[in-house]
């Protein structure tokens, strides 16, 4: 893990996969300080292993930083590759997140990922480290349950 994005400030391309996404990280400003990051992609989208079919979701990253944050241009990049990328919507979610979890290191990562449906049954994924640290403020994720029209 470097401390020099590649990103940032570059025109970068979208990455075909994302095994091929490079994601940058950065020192945290606030070392020593318990708090917590958000990100939410409510146009998130990726691939029907079986079908080919686009599958949609809003996905919501929490994490509370170690000694290094994710710099946010590069997850954009990341998260987008998966456009062309097949997957089940359990792996998908869950592979995100371990993915951050493993070369971040934060004190604390959860991921929820809320699909549209498909078939009628909409499919809600949520996978984090293990338990939230003491004291830290963890918020809903403010997405509800699908509900269809109405």
């Amino acid at each position: 893990m470097s401390d020099t994005p590649i990103h940032l400030g570059q025109t970068s391309a979208l990455p075909e996969s994302p095994e091929q996404a490079v994601l940058d990280y950065v020192e945290n400003p606030r070392q020593g300080a318990l708090y917590m990051v958000r990100f939410a992609a409510p146009e998130f989208t990726s691939l029907c292993p079986v079908t080919g079919q686009p599958d949609f979701a809003h996905l919501v990253i929490d994490y509370a930083p170690g000694a290094h944050i994710v710099e946010s241009k590069s997850l954009k990049l990341f998260l987008g590759s998966f456009r062309n990328h097949c997957g089940f919507h359990e792996d998908v979610t869950v592979g995100i997140g371990q993915r951050l979890n493993a070369e971040m290191k934060p004190e604390w990562l959860r991921i929820g990922g809320y699909w549209y449906p498909r078939g009628g049954i909409p499919i809600d994924v949520f996978w984090q480290s293990g338990p939230p640290p003491e004291g830290l403020w963890v918020p809903d994720q403010g997405v509800a349950s699908y509900r269809g029209r109405g």
